[in-house]
């Protein structure tokens, strides 16, 4: 399926066709009312004039007008007792961990948070611009609910800038590039329940710009029954990940690499924080899948797939699946051919070796290391056909063939 942003026109035709779309103001919880302020730096009647004038304030951010300079400057930038003296009002994004500084009218990098007026708000609270059902393995969720539907949703903004993004058309999008009518949370459940989708994920873009639409959607979706999944870069902070954490079932972590070099390079971005991100969710046992985009020549070498392996088996525990995908020439690396399938099959070979127990190669239809394997006989436990699944040998749990558990959410 497209994961491209659809048209104005083919987003509200398949809303209104699924009862999924209602456009018109409501409100955040924990927010009074809607911004009305309009903003001098967008010609009247702009798309983002709109956007802003709907916007909700977002969370996660500290002000200079508040003077909580603690908050915002790091530990050693002040002296004891120390009060700047800032001359215009800046605001400190503490949402993921650039934790950008921003003036008034600019934006973080991510493009989809606003400073207007003192206050940042979300210019992607409730704007999807790309909603599928998609296989809950194409995610690629693995060990989690094996065979099920995933609506899946995102919106505009990322705060990194991966050369080699599959859908960098929506992540390196602005929002006002791609305008929608607002989509309640509670239609967006009222979606996943009318398409049989026990699952609602968050993915395509980087759902941590969206943070507090998904904790919105997340949380209605519990009692209607559906489970709600993260696809992410892993680059937010800890705060915002606690509370990811709380109302989520299953997070899928892009572990681009193992090295700062490669980060910084291929990414712009540092490794530290997702390495953070990953030990926080494995430290709240919430399930965690790793996958690593292998990329020829930047990030393929056997050393660094080693230390990577190691790391997950070491850090974050051996039963943590850990996918292996393929490259395809996208975006800003055309210049690249597609990973070998050899080379994702060594890499899987590393990974067992260094005890990580479930290894899989992905990208690869057909492939045998698509499927899943009880580490203790050996046997077959699951099996694929591309992101469909052919055969499902497990009973409660375990190895049909040897009773052996295998770790995963299977129902």
């Amino acid at each position: 399926m497209s994961k491209h942003p659809w048209s104005r026109r083919a987003f509200l035709g398949c809303s209104a066709a699924c009862g999924a779309l209602v456009v018109g103001r409501a409100l955040v919880p924990g927010r009074a009312v809607w911004s009305t302020l309009a903003y001098a730096g967008e010609p009247a009647g702009g798309k983002l004039a709109e956007l802003i004038r709907e916007a909700p304030v977002a969370r996660w951010w500290v002000s200079t007008a508040a003077a909580e300079c603690a908050a915002c400057h790091q530990p050693g930038e002040l002296a004891a007792g120390a009060q700047p003296v800032h001359k215009k009002t800046l605001v400190r994004c503490r949402l993921c961990a650039r934790e950008c500084l921003i003036k008034d009218g600019e934006r973080g990098m991510c493009g989809a948070r606003i400073h207007v007026g003192g206050e940042l708000k979300s210019l992607v609270y409730g704007r999807p611009i790309s909603v599928h059902v998609d296989p809950i393995e194409k995610k690629p969720f693995y060990h989690f609910l094996p065979g099920s539907a995933a609506l899946s949703l995102a919106t505009s903004g990322c705060p990194l800038r991966c050369q080699f993004c599959q859908n960098w058309e929506i992540s390196q999008a602005r929002p006002e590039d791609h305008p929608v009518g607002f989509v309640p949370p509670g239609n967006v459940v009222r979606a996943a329940v009318e398409r049989a989708a026990p699952v609602i994920a968050f993915t395509y873009n980087e759902p941590t710009v969206f943070a507090e639409y998904l904790l919105d959607i997340a949380r209605a979706g519990k009692p209607a029954g559906r489970r709600a999944v993260l696809v992410s870069c892993g680059y937010m902070n800890e705060a915002p990940l606690t509370e990811m954490i709380a109302a989520l079932d299953a997070i899928k972590i892009d572990l681009k690499g193992y090295g700062p070099e490669f980060y910084r390079n291929v990414s712009r971005a540092e490794i530290a924080p997702v390495l953070r991100s990953i030990r926080q969710i494995a430290k709240a046992g919430r399930h965690l899948e790793i996958v690593n985009l292998v990329v020829p020549t930047l990030n393929d070498a056997p050393a660094s797939l080693t230390e990577l392996s190691k790391w997950v088996a070491g850090e974050v525990g051996p039963d943590v699946p850990v996918h292996f995908t393929r490259f395809h020439p996208d975006y800003q690396l055309t210049n690249l051919p597609p990973t070998p399938v050899a080379t994702l099959e060594r890499a899987r070979d590393i990974a067992l070796a260094a005890g990580v127990r479930f290894a899989y190669v992905g990208n690869v239809p057909g492939h045998p290391g698509n499927h899943t394997y009880c580490p203790g006989c050996g046997a077959k436990v699951i099996e694929r056909d591309g992101f469909l699944v052919a055969e499902v040998r497990l009973h409660d749990g375990k190895c049909a063939a040897c009773r052996r558990e295998i770790p995963g959410v299977w129902s």
